[in-house]
C-alpha cells in the first residue's frame, strides 16, 4: 500500500493532542461561528469528545477510517476533531459528488462509518449496498425541503447525547494518519496519506518569523494563550485542503474560526458576515471568489472596517482584483499562498503597497520555505538562477504515498539517486537569483505547439491582465499543423467590445507569440469547481466544439 519511513521522535504532535491542549489553555475564547452557532474552544472540546466516545462505543477501532459528507457547519469541525480522539482517520468527501464518485471514495478509502447531512444521505444510500466495509452511519440535520434518510443511521445529535462518558478513549501519536482525498484534474480522487505531526509542520503550524517550531503540545498551547484574538472567515470548503488547513491552523493558535453556512456564494452575503463578525482575515480561492466581493464593497466603502488581511490560496489572486482591493482600501494586505494536498503549504507571495491598480506582471513569484526545490528530469535540485524549467517538489515531511495506488505514489513521490524523498507538486516553474520560484503551470495540462511548451496559467495571468476580462481558462485544442492549438475561454466585463483581435493584441506584449491563444472563445462564465478552481475538463470540451 506504502511504503513508511522510520519513526520520528516528535509523537506527541497528535493533532487531537494538539487541539485538547490549546482548548484547556484558552476554554472560554469562542473557537467556532456558523450561522447561529457560536462554540467556545470547551463545548468544542467537549462535543468532539462525546463523538469519540460514541465511535469507540459503536465498535470503530484506532486507525480505521470514518468519513465526513457535509456543508461547511460546526458539526463538520466536531466530527473531524472527534474522528481524531477516538484514533480514528477522518476522511473528507466532497458534498458535490454522484453516486458513483462516493462510491469510490468510500470504498477505496475502507471506510467504516460515515457522518453525512440528510440532504446528501439519498446519494448516500444508493452507495450504500456496494460498501461491505460500512458499518455505521450519523445523519446530521439540516431542514432541507430535500433532505433523505439511510436505513438504520443513528442521529448525530442523539449519538452525542447517548456517549457513555466513561467510555475510555485510546491514546494518540503524531505518527498516527491524515488522509486526504484530492480529486485533481483528471480520474477519481486519490486519497493523500500523510502522518499527523508532518502534515501539522508542513500546513497547518503557524508561528511568527524566527520563532522557532513547536516541541509539544503544551509549547503549542502556551504560545496559543499569548497570541492576538484572530477572527478568520474560511470562505473555502472545509472538504477542501484550503478551507481545511486554514481553518485548523487557526484552531491550533487559538483564534477564531468564521464558516460561511451559505450553499453558494454571494458576496452581499459574505460581506455582511465579516462585517458583523468583525473578521480580520478573509481566505478566498482566487479571482472567483475575491474579484465580486470587492466589487461589492466598493458600492458599500464603510462596511467590514475590521477586514485588514486577505489570502488566497488554490490560484494567485491577478493584479486586476488586487487593484480593485486597493481601490477598496489602500492598507489591506494581499497575500497568495501556494502548495498542494502532496505538499502541503509551500511558500507565499505578498503583494506590496507599491503595487499599481493594474498591470500586465502577475503574482507568480513565491518565496518558498527550504524544503521546497525545483528540480530537473532527473530529480537533482535546480540552481538559483538557473534558465532550466523544473518540476516544484518538496522533501524531508511529506505523505507516506497515495492510499492504496502504489503506482500513483511511485510516480509522485520518487527517491533519487542520493536516497531523498520528494513529493512532486504537478506544476513547473523557474527559479529566480533570490532562489523565489516563478510558477509556470501545471504539466498535467501543458500545451505543446509545434514543439513549444505553453503553461496555461502564465497565459491565463496574461488574459486576466485586461481590464475587460473578468475570467479566463486556457486549454489546448487539437491542430493538424501544431499538434495543439492555445485556445481561451474568455468571459468578458459587462458592456465589453472586446473582441479576440483586440485580446491577442493585448497579450503578444506580454507573451511570447508561440503563448498567445490562436483561439478565443468568448463565454457568459468560466466555469470552475466548488473551490473555485479552473473546470479544465469542461474547457476542453469546449474548446474541442461543445458548448460552453
Amino acid at each position: 500500500m506504502h511504503t513508511a519511513p522510520s519513526v520520528r521522535a516528535d509523537e506527541p504532535l497528535s493533532l487531537a493532542r494538539l487541539f485538547a491542549a490549546v482548548a484547556a489553555a484558552v476554554p472560554e475564547r469562542t473557537a467556532l461561528v456558523a450561522g447561529p452557532r457560536r462554540l467556545t474552544y470547551s463545548a468544542l472540546l467537549d462535543r468532539s469528545l462525546r463523538f469519540a466516545r460514541h465511535l469507540v462505543g459503536a465498535g470503530v477501532r484506532p486507525g480505521e477510517h470514518v468519513a465526513i459528507l457535509s456543508f461547511n457547519r460546526t458539526e463538520w469541525m466536531e466530527a473531524f476533531l472527534g474522528v481524531l480522539q477516538a484514533g480514528a482517520v477522518p476522511v473528507n468527501v466532497n458534498y458535490r459528488y454522484v453516486a458513483g464518485e462516493l462510491r469510490h471514495v468510500l470504498d477505496d478509502s475502507r471506510a467504516v462509518a460515515l457522518v453525512a447531512e440528510e440532504s446528501l444521505a439519498a446519494t448516500a444510500a444508493v452507495a450504500g449496498p456496494d460498501l461491505p466495509r460500512l458499518r455505521h452511519v450519523l445523519l446530521l440535520e439540516d431542514r432541507s425541503p430535500h433532505s433523505g434518510s439511510y436505513p438504520g443511521a443513528v442521529r448525530y445529535e442523539d449519538a452525542l447525547a447517548s456517549a457513555d462518558p466513561r467510555t475510555a478513549l485510546p491514546p494518540t501519536s503524531g505518527n498516527d494518519h491524515y488522509l486526504l482525498y484530492t480529486g485533481g484534474t483528471t480520474g477519481y480522487p486519490k486519497g493523500v496519506l500523510w502522518r499527523q505531526a508532518d502534515i501539522f509542520r508542513a500546513a497547518i503550524e503557524r508561528r511568527s518569523p524566527g520563532s522557532a517550531r513547536a516541541a509539544s503540545p503544551e509549547e503549542v498551547a502556551e504560545r496559543a494563550a499569548r497570541c492576538f484574538s484572530e477572527r478568520m472567515l474560511v470562505l473555502g470548503p472545509l472538504m477542501h485542503a484550503a478551507g481545511q488547513w486554514n481553518a485548523l491552523s487557526m484552531l491550533m493558535c487559538g483564534k477564531q474560526v468564521v464558516l460561511s453556512t451559505d450553499r453558494s456564494f454571494r458576496p452581499e452575503r459574505v460581506a455582511e458576515l465579516i462585517h458583523r463578525e468583525r473578521v480580520h482575515t478573509l481566505q478566498v480561492v482566487g479571482d472567483a471568489m475575491a474579484r465580486p466581493l470587492a466589487r461589492h464593497l466598493l458600492t458599500e466603502p464603510g462596511m467590514c472596517p475590521d477586514l485588514s488581511s486577505v489570502r488566497s490560496g488554490g490560484t494567485p489572486l491577478t493584479p486586476a482584483v488586487r487593484g480593485l482591493w486597493r481601490a477598496w482600501r489602500k492598507d489591506v494586505a494581499l497575500a497568495d499562498s501556494y502548495g498542494g494536498s502532496e505538499t502541503g503549504v509551500c511558500g507565499s507571495a505578498t503583494a506590496g503597497d507599491a503595487e499599481p491598480l493594474t498591470g500586465s506582471a502577475d503574482n507568480r513569484t513565491f518565496a518558498m520555505s527550504g524544503s521546497i526545490a525545483l528540480l530537473d528530469e532527473n530529480l537533482r535540485p535546480l540552481p538559483p538562477g538557473s534558465p532550466v524549467v523544473g518540476r516544484i517538489a518538496r522533501t524531508g515531511r511529506i505523505p507516506l504515498g497515495y492510499y492504496n495506488d502504489p503506482i500513483a505514489t511511485a510516480r509522485t513521490f520518487p527517491t533519487d539517486a542520493e536516497g531523498r524523498r520528494w513529493a512532486l507538486s504537478g506544476d513547473y516553474g523557474t527559479r529566480g537569483e533570490d532562489g523565489s520560484i516563478v510558477l509556470l503551470g501545471r504539466g498535467s495540462v501543458v500545451i505543446n505547439t509545434a514543439g513549444e511548451k505553453v503553461y496555461p496559467e502564465e497565459v491565463e495571468a496574461a488574459l486576466k491582465a485586461h481590464p475587460d476580462v473578468e475570467d479566463a481558462i486556457v486549454v489546448p485544442a487539437p491542430d493538424e499543423l501544431l499538434g495543439q492549438r492555445v485556445t481561451a475561454l474568455v468571459s468578458l466585463a459587462a458592456g465589453s467590445r472586446l473582441d479576440a483581435a483586440g485580446l491577442r493584441s493585448f497579450c503578444r506584449v506580454r507573451l511570447a507569440g508561440f503563448k498567445v491563444p490562436r483561439t478565443v472563445h468568448f463565454v457568459d462564465r468560466v466555469r470552475r469547481t466548488a473551490v473555485g478552481k479552473q473546470d479544465y475538463r469542461w474547457a476542453a470540451s469546449v474548446a474541442r466544439g461543445g458548448r460552453g
